[in-house]
């Protein structure tokens, strides 16, 4: 094709049950003029023959089978090969609404955007048939300007629209021009997106929502035990501190954000020591929360903060107090809620 207007580009690992859907939901795009860049990473289901079988049905789909190497390495490989004039990444367990690819294509044209954010939905499945939708979206705006964009940054931070990469168009020819890519690591995400908007000038923001973002499966990264989560989460609030330093865009709105969102990662961090596949001991694990809590940030953060809702006015006790056993046993329930009644997590978890 010598008019491709969007790669799409598409990591594929034990999503035998997914990826078809995924797949039909970009053949059902109203824009047409697209390639699909899908990478078998090296899947021991058959995910990968189900691709190859849309492969040979259109010219537009390209599977690429390699070795395990993680998503980043997956996606990097097919960011080497995409010759759109924009580029989006999906998630092969997740799905898009018909109008998703062309409305942000005409908005990025129309607005001579580097960046196009869109809302998404986030789907919980709490059955095989039953979820709760939580609707994430940001106010309307088209920012020519880097230093507007970061002065309004702290407001998409907040409708969590700056983690995750598949809510976004980009500008190929500024990703290249920048030579980004995504870094081999754990959640690399959140550093990808990052990476573009620190010296991002022109961004569109759309209210409208296409992305369906699924939580459905027992084992996903979202539901397992990670024993490094919190030093993960450290080091992404150095790197939210980083970029807002890097902008010189302090201000009260930005800083109340970044302390509320350290924590509510932090109660998420103790969360999953109390998770039942954490093995650790109990005295383990009171050593590790009052570490945790002893870090002057913490008291830092917790005065800076304002909470948005009761429930979370309430949460945040146990760490005022810096009382151990209240913080487990808080950090307990959660996840006996987590796990035994899915749909009640995720309606408490929307409204934080």
């Amino acid at each position: 094709m010598s008019d491709i207007k969007v790669s799409i580009i598409m990591p594929v690992y034990k999503v035998e049950k997914y990826v078809a859907k995924a797949i039909d939901s970009i053949l059902a795009q109203s824009l047409q003029e697209w390639e699909f860049y899908i990478v078998d990473d090296g899947t021991p289901d058959r995910s990968g023959e189900i691709c190859d079988e849309y492969a040979a049905k259109d010219p537009r789909i390209h599977v690429i089978h390699q070795e395990n190497a993680g998503a980043p390495a997956a996606r990097n490989k097919a960011m080497d090969l995409a010759q759109g004039e924009y580029l989006y990444f999906m998630d092969s367990d997740d799905w898009a609404e018909p109008t998703m690819l062309d409305e942000m294509y005409h908005l990025a044209k129309r607005d001579n955007a580097q960046l196009v954010i869109s809302g998404f939905f986030i789907d919980t499945f709490y059955d095989s048939e039953n979820f709760v939708r939580d609707e994430k979206k940001g106010k309307p705006a088209v920012y020519q300007r880097g230093k507007d964009f970061h002065k309004e940054a702290y407001d998409l931070f907040d409708n969590n629209q700056l983690y995750s990469p598949w809510n976004k168009l980009y500008e190929r020819a500024y990703i290249e021009d920048h030579k980004l890519r995504f870094p081999q690591t754990f959640w690399d995400d959140f550093p990808f997106v990052l990476s573009v908007i620190r010296d991002i000038e022109r961004v569109t923001v759309t209210d409208r929502m296409y992305y369906h973002f699924i939580r459905a499966r027992a084992e996903s990264e979202t539901a397992s035990y990670r024993p490094n989560m919190y030093e993960k989460r450290e080091e992404e609030h150095g790197w939210m501190k980083e970029i807002y330093e890097h902008w010189d865009a302090w201000d009260d709105n930005s800083k109340e954000m970044v302390a509320r969102r350290y924590i509510e990662r932090l109660i998420g961090c103790v969360e999953n020591l109390t998770n039942k596949k954490c093995t650790l001991s109990y005295g383990k694990k009171r050593a590790l929360v009052k570490e945790m809590i002893s870090k002057k940030r913490v008291s830092q953060c917790l005065h800076a903060m304002k909470p948005r809702s009761k429930v979370m006015k309430i949460m945040i006790l146990p760490y005022k107090w810096k009382n151990v056993t209240f913080i487990l046993l808080e950090g307990k329930v959660i996840s006996h809620v987590k796990s035994g009644n899915t749909k009640m997590f995720a309606t408490l978890k929307a409204n934080r």
